[in-house]
């Protein structure tokens, strides 16, 4: 097995504890706060002579910029600065690539020197107030020489394209080859070819509550930058920002308390914070910057926009599905701000939740001129599961498969975990034909059959469609996979670490290095924490958001990739044990007796059998911070009270020649299921039913696995039929408000029905995975559901958008159907 212990190793060592918190409904600590109104989210913060930062943003998809004069604004009365990115290129370095050459090369600073998409910054201003800031920047003058847009991902992988960065020579982010099994042999070999035109996965993003911000204060004195920020990934800011400032990482000290949702769009926010550093240390006070919801829509970063090509799928008689070959060209937008790691992302879940052995996908990441993408919940996961979806609900319809027994027959089966794919990733565990089983009960499938031959034969202009969608929530992401694209990359493995400490009085304290953005991390990790030292939840308290200068934190620290379950639990779970060892080391001094003898309850150590012969919390603390010298030297000389761990998965290098490896620790799955009514005169759709079943291993805290399938599921929906982000061929973003972006609310979600299914991870210590990243399996189950409601015949769903006006289409389009089969 490729870069994962034996299970039974793992277990060995560390084992699954659950106690008497872990699986409970804990009422979520972060909710006393935020139900009173006294959260504290970045727009709240506030330092002493700070002044408001607007970004100057570039009306056009493509120009060059050939002049800016700031003079008017730098003379409006309350204006403390301006900058332009001239004046930062001068100052600083380019920001540092994790793409490889060519595209390395992209020289980017904090404002643009030619504007690459329509939002890109120009020139920022610092004023007295938001709204002097926002004139003084209308005052500005930039004189632009418009240039030829590329708005398609496929059009910007031909050299005659325009070109958006000269100095990498072309519009190629990243090209390669995944090749596993022998496609070559299965597509001769087969009994049918299946082939797909093309399939499209559209642009959209997320919509936090809460926009991006920062408060930035460069002191003048010590050199200190102090960040206030609702930034997912701190840390990769940290590597990112460091060298590009000329500061020390040690210089960059970051912090915030609530955050109003992050999805994956906050974590390449750092060329704002860097402008906001410069201009801060240009005015000599803080820079505050808070975004416009207008801004977010801009430039904030969408989610990859992906397009399929070519694919061929061999299928044997019995319904074997082989595997598969395409082309595949995602859209990178006009920076690379966290690409091109999408581009081997994809592959941790290269079968998608099937057996299939023989793959090969030809990948081109491209750069055009639209907002850079950012990762956006399943980070270039959904895009690709979404596909492998779309193959196999298109091979049952085309062979005449039942979609239900054609998937129980393809699917990873129970017995086969820990379960390795094609490019050596480890599915770990589940049981997919009894999550497939659930959720199709949840909708009543018999009845939903029912329904749908009974508005047939009533020859209304109605239709009914059922739809399943399977998908996979990959957690803990292995960053050794970026050196499948750069190689030489210093990056292997990954990890989160926490501290928990036995304060003076007696208190239980726990700082972590995750940056939370509203998932309950000071709940399941105060759950945890108290089945390790047999006290109640609340009696542990746990820091709120991100705070690098008293809390724990490693060179990934942050929140992405569905691995708080994992990594930033059990680091709290070893921390918690570690603490545990001490206490019993102190009391067992103070007791006079061996630690064995120990019995520790509610915050009290006792010597085995003997209640009155007992020493609580406080009394141990008072023993190592201010009575040590009654202690033994030995106990003096271990014991801090105060215990940092670092947990690292058991991850180990892929191989970038072959682009093998286990990629990521954890595999939860979700399976939807969903009965639609479609009205033939005007194409809208609308959900009569909706099931979510996932299986995520241990559950922590169901209440808070809950909301995240609640979430997951609204936002894959939204996407599904309302949410797209839509260019002109000029490179104008078309819907850059909510007036013309439908962003999903509640009148346009379901009630959602839910259950689940629990199959403990044998390669995290407490048996969770991560959760959360299930927002793709509404797109594929949607679109199954259209195309069951087109009926046989009718022309292949081939986008995941699907409002009413594309289903209209649908309904009345003749000739090309997009798909073919050729049986032997």
């Amino acid at each position: 097995m490729t870069g994962v212990p034996a299970p039974e190793a793992v277990v060995e060592t560390v084992g699954h504890e659950l106690g008497r918190w872990t699986g409970k409904s804990v009422p979520r600590k972060e909710d006393r706060r935020l139900l009173k109104g006294q959260g504290q989210f970045v727009d709240d913060a506030w330092m002493f002579r700070q002044g408001y930062v607007h970004f100057l943003r570039s009306p056009y998809g493509h120009a060059h910029i050939l002049s800016i004069d700031t003079s008017k604004a730098d003379a409006m009365p309350g204006v403390f600065a301006t900058m332009t990115g001239a004046e930062m290129a001068e100052i600083c370095e380019p920001f540092f690539r994790i793409a490889p050459d060519p595209a390395a090369r992209i020289e980017e600073y904090p404002l643009a020197l030619k504007a690459r998409f329509q939002g890109d910054a120009v020139a920022v201003v610092m004023a007295e107030t938001r709204e002097l800031a926002r004139d003084a920047a209308a005052m500005i003058e930039v004189e632009y020489e418009p240039l030829p847009a590329v708005v398609d991902a496929v059009e910007a992988a031909d050299p005659r394209s325009p070109m958006l960065h000269e100095e990498v020579g072309s519009n190629l982010a990243w090209h390669g080859l995944f090749d596993y099994g022998d496609i070559d042999w299965a597509l001769e070999h087969c009994d049918h070819v299946v082939h797909i035109d093309r399939l499209h996965f559209h642009r959209f993003s997320s919509t936090p509550l809460e926009c991006q911000g920062a408060l930035v204060n460069w002191d003048p004195g010590t050199d200190q930058i102090e960040i206030l920020s609702n930034i997912q990934f701190p840390m990769f800011a940290t590597q990112v920002m460091g060298p590009s400032l000329g500061v020390g990482q040690d210089q960059l000290l970051w912090r915030y308390q609530d955050s109003g949702g992050g999805f994956g769009n906050k974590i390449a926010m750092y060329p704002q914070i860097a402008a906001l550093a410069l201009i801060s240390r240009k005015a000599g006070r803080p820079a505050k910057w808070t975004e416009y919801r207008s801004e977010s829509m801009l430039s904030c970063g969408m989610g990859n926009e992906r397009t399929f090509l070519d694919i061929e799928v061999p299928v044997m008689s019995d319904g074997t599905i082989l595997g598969f070959r395409l082309r595949a060209f995602d859209d990178a937008g006009a920076y690379l701000h966290y690409e091109p790691l999408g581009a081997v992302i994809w592959s941790q879940v290269v079968p998608g939740c099937y057996r299939f052995k023989h793959v090969r996908v030809d990948y081109t990441e491209t750069m055009t001129n639209k907002c850079p993408t950012v990762p956006n919940r399943g980070y270039s996961r959904l895009q690709h599961l979404w596909m492998v979806e779309r193959i196999v609900d298109t091979v049952a319809r085309e062979l005449d498969f039942d979609p239900i027994a054609l998937r129980k027959l393809n699917y990873v089966q129970p017995d086969e975990y820990p379960y390795e794919t094609p490019n050596g990733c480890v599915y770990d565990s589940g049981d997919l034909p009894q999550t497939l089983d659930k959720a199709l009960a949840l909708i009543d499938y018999p009845k939903a059959l029912e329904l749908q031959a009974r508005v047939a034969q009533d020859q209304t202009t109605k239709r009914i469609g059922i739809g399943i969608g399977s998908t996979l929530d990959s957690g803990t992401n292995n960053f050794g996979q970026a050196r499948i694209i750069t190689p030489d990359l210093p990056f292997s493995g990954n990890g989160e670490a926490a501290t928990v400490k036995l304060d003076l009085y007696g208190e239980v304290y726990c700082t972590l290095g995750t940056s939370p953005t509203g998932q309950g991390h000071e709940t399941t990790a105060a759950q945890v924490i108290a089945d390790v030292l047999n006290m109640s939840p609340a009696d542990v308290r746990v820091n709120t958001g991100f705070n690098k200068e008293h809390g724990a934190y490693v060179g990934f620290s942050g929140t992405y990739a569905s691995q708080f379950a994992v990594t930033g639990i059990n680091a709290a779970i070893g921390a918690a044990r570690k603490l545990r060892a001490e206490i019993f080391k102190v009391a067992a001094g103070a007791l006079q007796c061996e630690e064995s003898d120990i019995e520790f309850e509610a915050g009290m150590a006792s010597y085995h059998g003997d209640a009155e012969r007992a020493i609580p919390l406080i009394g141990i603390a008072n023993l190592v911070y201010t009575n040590n010298a009654v202690l033994a030297p030995e106990i003096v000389d271990s014991v801090s009270l105060n215990c940092r761990y670092v947990y690292r998965p058991p991850f180990s290098l892929p191989d970038p020649e072959t682009k093998t490896g286990n990629l990521t620790l954890t595999y939860a799955a979700q399976i939807h299921a969903c009965v639609i009514e479609l009205d033939e005169e005007t194409g809208e759709v609308r959900l009569l039913d909706y099931a979510a079943v996932d299986d995520c291993g241990s559950r922590i805290n169901p209440q808070i696995i809950e909301g995240q399938v609640h979430g997951a599921t609204a936002h894959g929906i939204g996407a599904a039929l309302h949410e797209a982000f839509h260019y002109s061929s000029e490179g104008q973003l078309l819907n850059a408000s909510f007036y013309d972006y439908h962003a999903a609310t509640a009148l346009d979600i379901p009630t959602i029905k839910t259950d689940f299914v629990e199959s403990p991870s044998p390669f995290s210590p407490n048996g969770a995975k991560g959760m959360g990243e299930g927002g793709g399996a509404p797109l594929a189950t949607i679109c199954s559901a259209i195309q069951d409601a087109l009926g046989p015949g009718a022309t292949l769903v081939t986008d995941t958008h699907n409002p009413s006006e594309r289903v209209w289409r649908l309904l009345r389009t003749n000739g090309e159907r997009g798909v073919a089969v050729i049986s032997r």
